[in-house]
């Protein structure tokens, strides 16, 4: 009841109720990735105090990655059958618990289960996957633009959570530092409970931009089942457009969840910075991505995805493969910071438009759930690989090379992808998705 009135009084100011599920899916969002970026600020800590090598807290990191990605497309399917509202908030109430519960946590595998499993599980069933599906239920036109909006939140949580998280660290321990993303997280599942619904139709409303349909008619969910996912992946896997988005994407989770989100931290520790200073570069860094991915939003209803996957992926490729020669100066870091930041994560609104054009709007949320599941096997590997790196050489720089000429693959592999002539031009990119 709240939900419509709200929407009610809403649409006598002009204003659309998507809005609202907007910024309740950029405040999921954030909240979830903070809580998933927060433990690469915990390294070092967790390993002062209960003896873990890093390569071991990695590998248990590696696992929430894995599931991250692994529920992506089984959370396109748990949306359908039990609602948006429903799977958001289940999947905040396990991102609060696994936190509150780590507080008291003393042996390794304590760590996997709460920190690998339940964060894994709770931020996959939300992921990148609510994103698409809100923007394509929502939303008829500005589509990519909404993507953008809601994709760059993960960046708001680094800005917000990572430096206070630092900061809380080196003076109260770790400990405290989670405290303020499990209170973020037990907020927001409050206001999805209150405020989400899962269709336009639930309050009355045609999706924005869309003609208003006639009283009663709504449209039917689409009929599916925990079959579906491997069903959508069997007949997507017979298109090489499916997997040159996998594994672009690939790259893309190995080049920064795994990687940077992960260990950036530890690599300046390893050059003598200080947590605080390294975690307001990721800071600095989630500020240009929240312009890159908006921006990119924008670009992508506007010009050729493939052409913006390759400038985004090539350059990611180019500051990584710099970054050991910056000699962690300010500057060095800074310059980093721009260029790398800007590209983070302003993949995602092109491979969404690229999804929905090439598999349709019905499949799309489910195809893109894979497409992730592929982002953060990416992730894992690097996650995993970079510790046992760091642990074996003394030094990170290898999993840099790595990483940034696998970008400059990525982007051939975007220019690669082939439309149907019908769906190749720009304005009809824009219209299909």
């Amino acid at each position: 009841m709240i939900a419509d009135t709200i929407s009610q009084r809403l649409q006598r100011r002009g204003i659309h109720y998507a809005w609202v599920i907007v910024a309740l899916t950029f405040l999921t969002a954030l909240t979830s990735s903070a809580a998933l970026g927060l433990p690469g600020a915990l390294l070092q800590p967790l390993s002062r105090e209960f003896g873990w090598g890093v390569d071991q807290i990695s590998s248990a990191l590696a696992v929430r990655f894995a599931l991250f990605g692994l529920m992506g497309p089984f959370s396109a399917i748990l949306m359908e059958r039990f609602g948006l509202r429903n799977v958001v908030v289940t999947a905040l109430s396990l991102v609060t618990a696994g936190s509150l519960l780590a507080l008291g946590m003393t042996q390794f595998w304590q760590l996997v289960l709460l920190w690998g499993v339940m964060l894994g599980v709770g931020s996959g069933m939300t992921a990148l996957v609510l994103s698409a599906v809100v923007s394509t239920r929502w939303f008829e036109t500005r589509r990519g633009l909404v993507v953008g909006l809601l994709t760059a939140s993960s960046a708001t949580g680094q800005l917000i959570f990572l430096p206070v998280g630092a900061w809380l660290v080196e003076h109260f321990g770790w400990r405290m530092a989670v405290v303020p993303v499990l209170v973020a997280c037990g907020l927001v599942a409050l206001a999805v409970f209150v405020l989400m619904r899962n269709r336009p139709s639930d309050v009355g409303l045609a999706p924005y931009g869309a003609i208003q349909p006639a009283a009663g008619q709504a449209a039917a969910p689409m009929a599916v089942g925990f079959a579906t996912p491997f069903r959508i992946l069997r007949e997507a896997s017979g298109s090489a457009v499916f997997w040159l988005l996998a594994g672009s994407f690939f790259i893309c989770g190995l080049s920064t969840n795994g990687l940077i989100q992960t260990h950036f931290i530890s690599l300046c520790g390893d050059a003598g910075m200080g947590p605080v200073p390294a975690a307001s570069v990721l800071a600095m860094m989630g500020a240009f991505d929240l312009v890159g991915t908006i921006s990119s939003g924008w670009l992508s209803d506007r010009y050729d995805n493939r052409k913006l996957l390759f400038w985004y992926y090539s350059l990611r490729g180019l500051s990584l493969l710099w970054l050991p020669y910056s000699e962690f100066t300010l500057y060095g870091l800074s310059l980093f910071a721009m260029f790398y930041g800007l590209d983070w994560i302003a993949t995602v609104p092109p491979t969404v438009r690229l999804s929905a054009t090439t598999f349709g709007k019905e499949k799309a949320g489910m195809v893109f759930g894979w497409i992730v599941a592929a982002h953060q096997l990416g992730a894992a590997v690097a996650a995993f690989g970079a510790g046992q790196v760091r642990t074996l050489l003394l030094t990170y720089n290898p999993a840099l090379f790595a990483a940034g000429a696998a970008c400059l693959v990525a982007g051939m592999m975007a220019l690669a992808i082939r439309l149907r002539p019908a769906a190749a031009s720009a304005p009809t990119v824009a219209k299909a998705a």
